[in-house]
């Protein structure tokens, strides 16, 4: 071999070794290094929103083994890698944990790689130009400042602040509603005179890529708020409806393109304090934005696949809000529910907030509860029916297991009860409510709780689980008063074939059930407990008489038959099965306690509580009804019970025949 070809030799190992090093140095650069191409939309949100997305899918799709790394390094890379796949999936559930690990890694993207400065940041959001602004630009704003100071109270102090939750008039329409406008979110940033610096501006750009990207559009920062609720695609025009239009209306097509007439995508509803209010000022843009935000927020656990045949899901998000979406051909456009629930503040005290004879009122509900009295709790959607309850909850004595049954997860008693024996059961589409109901009385439960008696095989499930299931039973329902909430059970009981005879039905309902909490939520949405009732069963007693061995006289001896008889079609076509009297009720603004509690229910609610409980109780019974309330006079008596005093008022109906 010639000094020429050993040479050539040397020259191409050299030549092949720094390719193979250059590729390697390549690839381990990967993560650090890329090239933006610079024009006048580089800083656009959706060029920027095109980047972060690029530049995710090559960290969390990139072959860590072809880089060459160290094995410490390859571990931490691996590790570093997993966590942000985690976090990905994670934010669009609902974690506000993940959330911000992926808003921090955007952040830096933006500000290492893509070269945001404060020179081309306002491309994206004109911050410097006010006038340029939009009205969602402007509340992203709002929400970010005030949420550097109150967190996720932010948006209920700037509401209260301004006093936004009111009834007012809108352009175009000819009665009030609760609705926050455009002008009114101008009004608020032109006095906020908010200076932002320059990461604060990155800060707001961050969100609003990442609400496009895996959040939830505009409502991604008010979903998270410590609201009631948030609703999406529940008014305006459905986009079946524009081509119909377009054939019958050229001018009114033309004021739907101009965004004159709300479309359903413009539709952005919040729950607030018992009101239903408009986000005027907000939109999701597109009906295909609204579309992806209800085929992602409803994801968590897997619940199953939302189709055309299967046209709604009811589920929970990772932070316990129940979520619902509907979609086309099931409801006339896409749209979604999200129902949160503030467990920290889920106590009875802060359910009266202080109002006049609320003190006597708690004291009561209390000891309903340490009684072990089956309890239900009516009032309309949004009344804070589940509020309630979840404050009820914790007078219930520590040594009690609690069994709850439910369609979606809401209650999450756990959450505010971590040392307490809490199992909560749902329903599947594998495992009926019935079923869980059987497996429940085998796991030595004391309470049973059932988050909402909405169809009749779950009335029949409550009413099963009152007689023998557990020691007492809490439970909500809708109805508007209390005969409507016996009616109601009675004839789900019927329809789900538990029973075949009406009396029969309505005699099991009246034996179970002890007392009602009935909510109510006013026009200006307003929450209070309108009464409580007690529900007193007519015990039957034998009428009947031997007179007509007396008579002497045929005649005589068929009056008696007939007396007899008519007693007997009495009790067979129009028997009454139970009385109703309220206990407290609210008048003029002020609770009031009413009729004494019957010596039944006192009797066995003393036989429930511990010495110490038992002795307030008789105090407190003492103190409102005094000695009255032990001679009870029966039930199917025609004597009135003693009355309290009133002060000047006059409170609804007390006591009812049935």
């Amino acid at each position: 071999m010639t000094i020429t070809n050993i040479i050539l030799i040397v020259v191409v190992i050299g030549i092949a070794t720094y390719v193979v090093f250059h590729n390697i140095q390549k690839k381990k650069n990967a993560e650090v290094e890329v090239q933006v191409d610079v024009d006048d939309k580089t800083y656009t949100i959706e060029k920027m929103i095109e980047f972060v997305k690029r530049r995710l899918d090559e960290i969390t799709k990139i072959n860590l083994y072809d880089i060459g790394l160290s094995e410490e390094e390859l571990k931490r890379r691996k590790n570093k890698k997993y966590e942000l796949k985690k976090a990905l999936k994670g934010c669009t559930y609902g974690d506000v944990n993940d959330k911000k690990y992926v808003k921090e890694l955007i952040y830096d993207l933006l500000e290492k790689e893509y070269g945001v400065t404060e020179s081309n940041i306002s491309k994206a959001i004109p911050f410097d130009i006010p006038s340029l602004l939009t009205a969602q630009d402007k509340f992203d704003v709002l929400i970010y400042s005030y949420k550097k100071e109150f967190g996720y109270e932010a948006l209920t102090e700037l509401i209260k602040k301004y006093n936004l939750a009111t009834l007012k008039y809108v352009e175009g329409e000819t009665k009030p509603s609760y609705v926050i406008t455009s002008n009114e979110i101008e009004e608020i940033y032109e006095k906020e005179n908010i200076i932002l610096s320059f990461s604060d501006k990155l800060s707001v750009v961050v969100q609003r890529i990442y609400q496009h990207y895996k959040g939830y559009s505009s409502i991604d920062e008010v979903r998270d708020m410590n609201i009631d609720g948030v609703s999406g695609g529940v008014s305006g025009l459905p986009e079946s409806f524009l081509s119909q239009v377009a054939q019958a209306d050229g001018d009114y097509l033309e004021q739907v393109t101009e965004h004159k007439v709300p479309r359903a995508c413009d539709s952005i509803w919040i729950f607030f304090q018992g009101k239903s209010i408009r986000l005027e000022f907000l939109s999701f843009g597109t009906e295909a934005e609204l579309k992806r935000v209800c085929q992602n927020i409803y994801k968590y656990n897997n619940p199953g696949q939302l189709s055309d045949t299967n046209g709604y899901k009811i589920n929970e998000m990772k932070d316990g809000s129940r979520v619902v979406v509907v979609r086309p051909s099931f409801s006339e456009t896409w749209a979604f529910f999200v129902r949160k629930f503030d467990v920290k503040r889920s106590t009875l005290e802060q359910w009266f907030k202080g109002e006049p004879g609320c003190d006597e009122s708690i004291e009561l509900l209390k000891y309903l509860v340490k009684g072990a009295r089956i309890i239900s709790i009516t009032g309309e959607q949004g009344c804070g029916k589940t509020t309630m309850l979840m404050g009820m909850i914790e007078n219930i004595y520590e040594t009690m297991n609690i069994r709850v049954q439910e369609t979606a997860f809401e209650l999450h008693l756990r959450k505010i009860y971590p040392t307490r024996n809490i199992l909560t059961f749902r329903e599947t589409e594998t495992i009926s409510g019935q079923e869980g109901l059987d497996v429940q009385k085998k796991t030595d439960g004391s309470v049973n709780i059932i988050g909402e008696v909405a169809t009749d095989p779950v009335a029949s499930w409550m009413i099963q689980a009152a007689q023998v299931a557990s020691k007492f039973t809490l439970f909500t329902h809708h109805a508007k008063t209390f005969p409507n909430l016996v009616t109601a059970l009675r004839n789900s009981m019927l329809r789900a074939g538990v029973f075949k005879n009406e009396k029969t039905a309505e005699e099991q309902v009246v034996q179970v059930l002890n007392f009602d909490i009935h909510l109510t939520k006013d026009f200006k949405g307003k929450r209070y407990v309108e009464r409580i009732t007690e529900c007193i069963p007519v015990e039957e007693k034998n009428e009947y008489t031997f007179d007509h061995r007396k008579e002497k006289t045929l005649e005589g001896k068929f009056d008696k038959f007939f007396d007899n008889a008519t007693r007997y079609f009495e009790k067979i076509t129009d028997r009454q099965l139970y009385t109703y009297r309220n206990i407290l009720e609210y008048v003029d603004g002020e609770y009031i306690i009413t009729n004494p509690i019957s010596e039944t229910n006192l009797k066995d609610m003393r036989m429930n509580m511990d010495e110490t409980d038992m002795e307030k109780f008789d105090k407190f019974v003492e103190r409102h009804w005094g000695n009255t309330n032990r001679q009870t006079v029966p039930v199917s008596s025609t004597v009135e019970a003693p009355q309290p005093k009133r002060r000047g008022r006059k409170p609804k109906a007390d006591t009812q025949e049935v």
